[in-house]
């Protein structure tokens, strides 16, 4: 069919908003530490952030390990391709990653790991309502945000998230562990918080308020609308750029040297 200005702005625009949203979660990637976040998880997420902490440190390894024994390999003049040399690389990594795991299990098993309290059937079921309804609910408000706007998903949104909240807190009745050397947040943290919440409130309101305001127009095309609120809203979520603290392991400055500690596995801090 035919190609127009304004169907080519409209996949312009679509794409940017995709664009985008891949950004945020780079960024937020970039700037999450495995070991902190493990320590920041409810207890009833806990054990689910443990095998998600332990795969995300043991996958690199994984990956070098398949790298030397392709080398090793191919210096003995023995092949790394095809099904023989599949058969010769893949069952040393393979043997490596159980003994690893083996290990792994052993000394998680002797901290106590996977222990669990007994709670009443009437938490339990509250826990099962709970916590999957405030998921799928904050899931619909987030899509109604980004697709439409308006009050209606901002509502859904919080109470989704109050009900997520509220199940997480009767899950982790569940969990008899402590904390050792809680993690605490200072003033950096605390403003890449703000920065993800001040720009999906400051949309939220303009949306409400104003909605043509955040709308392209594509037929005809036309120059976007301006929005000022908007804009210092998106500008406030560059802020992390400048102000997020180093992780953990990174604080000491380029080069600085590390230590293991006892903690979740991948858990360093500069040595002294």
């Amino acid at each position: 069919g035919p190609v127009g200005a304004g169907a080519v702005l409209f996949a312009a625009c679509d794409g940017m908003r995709m664009a985008t949203v891949l950004v945020c979660l780079g960024a937020a990637n970039a700037l999450a530490d495995p070991a902190r976040l493990l320590k920041s998880l409810p207890g009833a997420l806990y054990e689910v952030g443990t095998a998600v902490v332990v795969a995300m440190t043991f996958a690199p390894r994984l990956v070098s390990d398949l790298v030397r024994t392709r080398s090793a390999q191919r210096l003995r003049g023995r092949p790394d391709r095809g099904v023989r040399g599949l058969r010769r690389v893949a069952l040393p990594v393979l043997e490596g990653s159980l003994e690893r795991a083996v290990a792994l299990a052993a000394a998680m098993d002797t901290r106590g790991y996977g222990r669990v309290a007994e709670v009443s059937p009437a938490v339990r079921r509250a826990t099962a309502v709970l916590t999957p309804g405030g998921l799928l609910g904050v899931c619909a408000g987030v899509y109604g945000a980004l697709a439409d706007g308006g009050t209606a998903p901002i509502v859904l949104l919080t109470v989704g998230t109050a009900a997520a909240l509220a199940g997480l807190r009767l899950g982790g009745r569940r969990s008899v562990r402590t904390r050792h050397r809680p993690d605490r947040w200072g003033g950096r943290a605390w403003l890449v918080t703000a920065s993800g919440w001040v720009p999906m409130a400051v949309f939220a309101l303009v949306a409400a308020v104003d909605p043509a305001s955040l709308q392209q127009p594509v037929a005809p095309p036309d120059w976007p609308p301006g929005a000022p609120a908007a804009l210092v809203g998106a500008l406030v979520g560059l802020v992390p750029a400048v102000v997020a603290p180093l992780p953990s392991g990174r604080s000491g400055g380029p080069g600085a040297p590390e230590r293991r500690v006892d903690g979740p596995p991948g858990a360093t801090v500069p040595a002294p």
